[in-house]
């Protein structure tokens, strides 16, 4: 059996006096320690990315990848039993005791952990007070800038068959917990915020006549439940849950609170004869400030596909949102963590430009120092490395090509779901000769998040470098009523216009790449198919004034760079290329 060593932040909890409580009435008390598991524990232990290493009976030990996930576990599954227990006898109470320890573990081939590392978390565990969660100093060290909650400095203290004393803090959160307040010197203000990503889809309201409609709404709200669920790390209130407050006023603070979510998303549908008008809001619950909103008009067709549009409008617009909303809390934390130098990665790179391209490369790379678990750091970093070598052509094509491909395939082998992974590694395919092969990434892309217009815009692609032009159009229109105001309609514009260009139809390449350019005035390969496609119809001097333009973006592309952009040995796209490069060599591209 083989065994590694690491260093890992872990949590051991059991359940006080449990001999008790299953002596007096065994059935309900295992009953009601399954419904723990299954409605507070697991999902709590999930959404802060824990790994449960081994159940104890009445207990578990739990590794995580920082000591701030798993104290902000324990804080929130403490909490979550003190609402359980509201009203109940002292008797008939579950309280949980818990340790956390950061320290080296053996971790063994089946996955299970040994060493010092968890003895000390155990023997934490033992002493900590009914309620409470007793830490090492080590493990205090890591967030003692982070809470709000009693904090009692233990002072060094023996613990049972472990050869030095630790120094041992005890954070008071459970209603049980009787320790005397610490001295001014010990209390440390950290704040145990909801989990990041963390949001409530409320029942939409249905403006309308009829049970009928309210039904049709009342499934709409279910499928952005269950689309946003798919976002990584993301906590979405179960629907039941969300249901509770279906038709009820209530304070966005106030439920923030109740739920323990950052973010809320409300809306109306109205029907009016023949149209659906679709009203929502993104609020944030800790604050009640209105981040994002969105209002549009629908022709009500087949009920289950406007459904479908209504919910992949929304869930695409929503994404972006939300990450840019945890963008700007990251801003400012003091220590970012892997998740949050992810988030900060994704808005620099949202900005556009080669700068801030390299800056979010930047990012994602210490994300992935921090956690080389962090599958979407992983991403964003071969996604920045693909399109500063392949497309910008700022670095080397072949190797950012190849260690782009050698991080998907490790983001997907560390989570096969992860549609963001196969969705690059396709693009990946497609710029090395593999168009076939990156379909079939595409298709699997799509089938793990149906609303994902880029994969279907990027088949087109494909479709392009096969030699099959004509059945791009198709398949870049399916992206766009996927997703109408999704962040990379720049980009589908851009495709829709290479497709003509492809074809012959420069005219309606020239309209269809003024729109790329006026969506995102950042990206210069628009810029630069713009200038071959207007001195391909003759306007010379309006073609050399984009290239101009396009080389202050991007000043090494050359024609040389265009052909190597994308592999290809179809001999129709061949000889389509080459045509495209003649547009560009007249509108002062140079060579190489």
């Amino acid at each position: 059996m083989t065994e590694a060593r690491k260093l890992a932040a872990i949590l051991v909890s059991d359940i006080v006096g449990f001999s008790r409580l299953a002596g007096a009435d065994e059935d309900r008390i295992l009953a009601r320690m399954r419904t723990l598991r299954s409605d507070l524990i697991d999902p709590t232990i999930s959404v802060n990315r824990g790994r449960v290493v081994k159940r104890t009976g009445d207990g578990s030990i739990v590794e995580f990848r920082s000591v701030v996930d798993a104290v902000r576990c324990a804080i929130e599954m403490q909490q979550g039993l003190v609402e359980r227990n509201a009203g109940l006898p002292p008797e008939r109470r579950i309280e949980f005791r818990v340790g956390i320890h950061l320290g080296d573990v053996v971790e063994e081939s089946d996955g299970d952990l040994m060493g010092d590392g968890v003895n000390i978390a155990a023997r934490l565990e033992g002493i900590a007070k009914p309620g409470a969660i007793c830490l090492s100093e080590d493990a205090y060290r890591q967030v003692k800038g982070r809470l709000d909650l009693t904090v009692s400095d233990l002072g060094q203290t023996e613990l049972k068959n472990i050869a030095e004393p630790i120094r041992v803090y005890s954070l008071e959160v459970g209603a049980s917990a009787q320790a005397s307040p610490p001295p001014a010197a010990a209390a440390a203000p950290v704040a145990a915020q909801p989990p990041r990503l963390s949001l409530v889809v409320l029942p939409f309201a249905s403006l309308g006549a009829g049970p009928e409609h309210e039904h049709f709404v009342d499934g709409v709200t279910e499928s952005l439940t269950t689309d946003l669920s798919q976002i990584t790390n993301a906590f979405v209130v179960a629907r039941n849950t969300a249901f509770a407050y279906k038709g009820k006023h209530v304070d966005a603070t106030q439920l923030g609170r109740e739920l323990k979510v950052r973010y809320i998303l409300e809306g109306s549908i109205q029907r009016g004869g023949s149209r659906l008008r679709v009203n929502a809001q993104l609020i944030d619950a800790t604050t009640g400030a209105h981040l994002w909103a969105d209002r549009f008009d629908k022709p009500m067709a087949d009920p289950f596909d406007t459904q479908d549009e209504i919910v992949s409008r929304l869930a695409n617009q929503l994404r972006p949102e939300l990450m840019a909303a945890e963008a700007r809390r990251a801003e400012h934390e003091e220590n970012p963590d892997s998740v949050d130098l992810y988030f900060l990665g994704l808005q620099v790179f949202g900005k556009g430009g080669v700068d801030n391209i390299r800056r979010a490369r930047e990012l994602f790379e210490r994300a992935v120092a921090l956690d080389p678990g962090n599958v979407d750091a992983l991403v964003g970093a071969a996604r920045a490395g693909v399109i500063l070598g392949a497309i910008y052509g700022f670095d080397d094509r072949a190797s950012t090509l190849a260690e782009a491909e050698t991080l998907l395939i490790k983001g997907i082998s560390l989570a096969p779901r992860n549609f963001w992974a196969h969705l690059w590694l396709g693009f990946v395919f497609i710029h090395t000769n593999r168009a076939q092969r990156g379909i079939g990434e595409l298709e699997q892309a799509a089938s793990l998040n149906r609303n994902l217009g880029a994969a279907h815009a990027w088949i087109g692609l494909a479709k392009i470098v096969m030699g099959r032009a004509e059945e791009a159009e198709a398949h870049i229109n399916e992206a766009f009523r996927l997703a109408p105001a999704e962040s990379f309609g720049f980009m589908w514009w851009h495709l829709l216009g290479v497709a003509k260009l492809h074809l012959g139809a420069d005219e309606e390449a020239v309209a269809l790449f003024r729109r790329s350019i006026d969506t995102n005035r950042n990206y210069p390969l628009s810029q630069f198919y713009s200038a071959a496609a207007l001195a391909l119809v003759g306007r010379l001097d309006e073609a050399r004034a984009e290239a101009k333009s396009a080389l202050a973006l991007a000043p090494n592309y050359s024609i040389a760079r265009f052909r190597n952009a994308r592999e290809g040995d179809n001999p129709v796209f061949l000889r389509q290329r080459e045509r495209i490069a003649e547009g560009l060599r007249k509108a002062g591209i140079p060579e190489g």
